[in-house]
């Protein structure tokens, strides 16, 4: 058994380890972080800081050999933004369900409570037919996840074949009321709907806005970053129910060539007061070819891509356009 001594050298040991390093955003080279190809698509980011790790969810589609595209949620982790584990597979392999477009995630306890959407295109079709639906899982390790739990944002005497078309979900915590949730999503524009426990839902309006919400607060507002047609729209709220529009942004698609098709699905990971970061970062995607075209932009060819921020507003990437 060890002895008190050596458990004082082991923690002074420990104790001099120099802190990581603050993190370098020039040692980026190109603001993608994963190329689409052929046969894949990375799409919908949405991150999470953790105990100096950056944890990066998205959409991957990855079309098998007979050319039926299957959709998952997956995972990568990161220290430095530049070095990304292999993705994992979060959900499964089915055309009735087709799972994506992952939100955010939010701490509740000690849960970590990640939301996302189920896309179903089980005869081939395009896009999520009117089964697509919003969901969540959740996680103590950020390793080991449960099962898909559904939203029932139109409250709990909606059944599931009365909820609609639903699609693109974000969960956010009341500015003002601790303990309030909130969850944005894509129907009717974007609707919105509050909750006391992340359980029982009501809804609470909607908004003239595209699709993929996120949601953050800066100086005492709610920030909606939206995905309209191309680019980024950005809307302004104090109190979820008036919005002033701010002009769409484009970062620098123009010289971008696997972004051409479309650059959208924005997600602000705001770390300005995260000494170790400092900045608010920006994960997109972007499509190398229209949705129509018949190359592809939609199953393949979606890169995932990065920019940052000190004030929402200036926006900086990469030199390198990338490839």
């Amino acid at each position: 058994m060890p002895s008190r001594r050596d458990f004082l050298q082991t923690a002074a040991a420990f104790a001099v380890l120099p802190k990581p390093s603050p993190l370098n955003l020039s040692l980026l080279k190109t603001p993608v972080l994963f190329a689409g190809d052929a046969t894949h698509a990375y799409r919908d980011p949405a991150a999470f800081y953790w105990q100096g790790t950056f944890y990066l969810f998205f959409t991957l589609v990855i079309t098998e050999p007979n050319g039926i595209a299957y959709s998952y949620v997956a995972q990568s982790e990161s220290r430095d933004l530049r070095m990304w584990t292999k993705p994992v597979l979060l959900t499964l392999r089915s055309k009735n369900l087709d799972f994506g477009s992952p939100g955010d995630i939010v701490q509740d306890g000690p849960h970590f409570i990640l939301c996302f959407q189920t896309y179903p295109r089980p005869h081939g079709e395009k896009y999520g037919n009117q089964d697509s639906r919003i969901w969540t899982m959740s996680t103590r390790d950020l390793e080991h996840w449960g099962l898909p739990y559904l939203i029932r944002v139109k409250g709990p005497k909606v059944a599931q074949d009365q909820m609609g078309r639903m699609i693109d979900p974000y969960l956010l915590a009341d500015k003002d009321k601790p303990g309030k949730w909130w969850c944005f999503y894509k129907q009717n524009g974007i609707s919105i709907s509050s909750s006391p426990d992340l359980e029982t839902w009501t809804p609470e309006g909607r908004t003239d806005a595209g699709e993929n919400p996120c949601v953050i607060v800066d100086r005492n507002e709610y920030v909606l970053f939206h995905a309209p047609p191309n680019g980024i729209g950005v809307k302004r709220s104090a109190d979820l129910q008036h919005w002033r529009d701010e002009p769409t942004f484009f970062l620098d698609q123009k010289r971008w060539p696997w972004a051409q098709g479309r650059l959208t699905a924005a997600f602000v990971l705001d770390l300005r007061h995260e000494p170790s970061v400092g900045k608010a970062l920006l994960f997109f995607h972007g499509s190398r070819y229209p949705e129509t075209d018949p190359r592809g932009g939609f199953d393949n060819h979606a890169s995932l891509g990065i920019a940052w921020s000190d004030d929402l507003h200036h926006w900086h990437w990469p030199p390198n356009p990338g490839a």
